[in-house]
């Protein structure tokens, strides 16, 4: 797939004061940790998914990686008034949940093919417990038609189900995993094909789940320790 970097969102002024401006928020406000850093390719297209369990997921996860990534999300927060302005400077693609939205795939695609990195939280919705809701195959469907490759990964935290105003006001410690690119068969892009595919990565995302949960639960036990975290376990890096 081709890409043209030098036109890319990427490398607009308005953005990289943007991403700037979330990594400083989620470091100082925010405590974020990771267990692997990202796989991202450091230039090119590629498909990032990852589960969803907080209006806050897109900040977290964008202030650990170096590219900005475009998320695909769902229309009622992009339509926020208060920061529909900061979607717009970063591209991220309204979806609108009623049903299959070709403008948002097709949107997704030209993203892609202009060299960037593509977000998705594949369940759809933000998960009601600690386990993966079904998974949509869009996300195959586009990394088949594309070539492009498709990297797992898993967070989980404080954030967990609180809607975008309210885990953005109030201080969270969110813990994310990254994972390899998930291999597998891009030959069709029939039903049973992508069905199969969708199984691949709901795999790899859920392969990394049980890290992130042994990390918070020592985190927790850690803040109960007079002397923090530091003198009872070891967690993973904090950005």
């Amino acid at each position: 797939m081709s890409s043209t970097p030098k036109s890319n969102v990427e490398h607009r002024i308005t953005a990289r004061i943007a991403q700037a401006s979330n990594r400083l928020f989620c470091r100082t406000y925010h405590r974020v940790g990771t267990i692997d850093p990202p796989k991202l390719p450091r230039e090119g297209p590629a498909i990032l998914v990852c589960n969803h369990v907080s209006g806050l997921d897109p900040l977290l996860i964008q202030s650990t990686c170096p590219r900005l990534i475009i998320w695909m999300m769902a229309r009622e927060y992009y339509d926020i008034r208060a920061l529909t302005w900061l979607f717009k400077v970063v591209a991220a693609i309204p979806v609108e949940r009623s049903g299959r939205d070709l403008t948002a795939t097709r949107a997704a695609l030209r993203a892609l093919h202009e060299g960037r990195v593509v977000g998705v939280f594949t369940e759809g919705k933000i998960e009601t417990d600690h386990n993966l809701l079904p998974f949509q195959t869009g996300v195959a469907l586009m990394a088949i038609k594309t070539g492009v490759p498709v990297y797992p990964a898993y967070l989980d935290g404080t954030q967990r189900g609180k809607e975008m105003l309210d885990a953005f006001i109030h201080p969270n410690r969110a813990v994310i995993h990254y994972g390899p690119a998930v291999e597998f068969a891009r030959d069709s892009t029939s039903k049973d094909a992508l069905e199969v595919a969708t199984d691949r990565i709901r795999d790899a995302i859920w392969a990394l789940r049980d890290r992130v949960r042994t990390e918070i639960q020592r985190d927790a036990l850690g803040r109960q320790i007079p002397g923090g975290p530091a003198e009872a376990v070891s967690t993973p890096k904090i950005l």
